[in-house]
């Protein structure tokens, strides 16, 4: 969760669980944030204000009262999010060694819980959440960046090294993140589900020129070139490129294109001739894909 963007009400509502009308309520009878407004009018929501609302929500669910939470100051709310976790759950102790700078044991932990898991399992129940909690307690000031990059580089190289095993056969997908674009726990999280399902992952990597990304398919013909941006100001940068990327790559290789950053411009994405997210990489709705190359 980019911490310089601002959120509107239905996006704060997917990454809290929250509905729309329960922000709203939450807003008027407890003053639990209190949004910007855009230009337009629109509730605008900080990344720390994001951060906040999910750990309310979180709480809540495990019985605490809304009326209590919001009295108290916003970093201690996150923080016992962490401390609330169930007992059997081994995102506490991971989080813990994380914060303790420990790599031998955030090393050992990720490993089996990638053992124990699998890969999609690992990305959904321990990669994603454990995102949400480091990113969480970054933005309100709780973990250090050192923390943060600790946790990144020690999921990252699991989630690379488990996308680099198997599923030989199947149809091959080159995927990359855009230029200037280095958010990635998220792509190789989505990239897992794609991997189990049957595609062979080509991942080139954060920060790619698209040409650099254009001649990796001209190599290796791929069925699909996926790409990833978190970002908005990321994805405007690149936009002009981005419009062009479908059309220069090889006959047969189709493109997609997901992730935050292409909010407001999935339209202009579509008509370029980008598949958009996860349904690019569906076998069934394309069984021809299904067969190797």
């Amino acid at each position: 969760m980019p911490a310089n963007r601002t959120y509107e009400i239905h996006e704060v509502a997917a990454l809290t669980g929250l509905t729309a009308d329960r922000l709203r309520a939450w807003e008027r009878r407890y003053d639990a944030v209190r949004p910007a407004r855009s230009p337009n009018g629109y509730r605008a929501y900080s990344a720390d204000q994001v951060a906040l609302l999910r750990a309310f929500a979180k709480l809540v669910e495990r019985g605490a009262r809304i009326g209590d939470l919001v009295d108290r100051p916003p970093a201690e709310v996150i923080a016992e999010t962490v401390h609330r976790l169930p007992s059997n759950s081994p995102l506490g102790p991971l989080m813990a060694a994380v914060a303790a700078l420990d790599r031998d044991e955030v090393e050992a932990m990720v490993a089996q819980q990638l053992a124990l898991r699998g890969l999609r399992r690992f990305a959904d129940e321990i990669v994603l959440p454990l995102a949400e909690l480091v990113g969480d307690l970054w933005v309100v000031g709780e973990l250090p960046i050192a923390a943060e990059h600790l946790a990144s580089e020690v999921v990252i190289h699991a989630l690379k090294g488990g996308l680099r095993h198997g599923r030989a056969r199947g149809p091959l997908a080159v995927c990359a993140c855009l230029p200037g674009e280095r958010h990635e726990w998220g792509f190789l999280s989505a990239l897992a589900h794609a991997h189990e399902a049957g595609w062979r992952i080509h991942y080139l990597g954060t920060d790619l020129p698209l040409d650099e990304v254009i001649g990796a398919a001209w190599q290796l013909s791929p069925d699909l070139a996926a790409l990833s941006v978190s970002d908005e100001e990321t994805c405007i940068q690149s936009l002009d490129r981005l419009i062009q990327f479908p059309n220069r790559l090889p006959a047969g290789t189709r493109a997609t294109i997901g992730g935050g950053g292409i909010r407001g411009r999935e339209t202009a994405m579509a008509a370029a001739g980008f598949r958009l997210g996860a349904a690019a990489f569906d076998l069934h709705a394309r069984p021809a894909l299904a067969e190797t190359r």
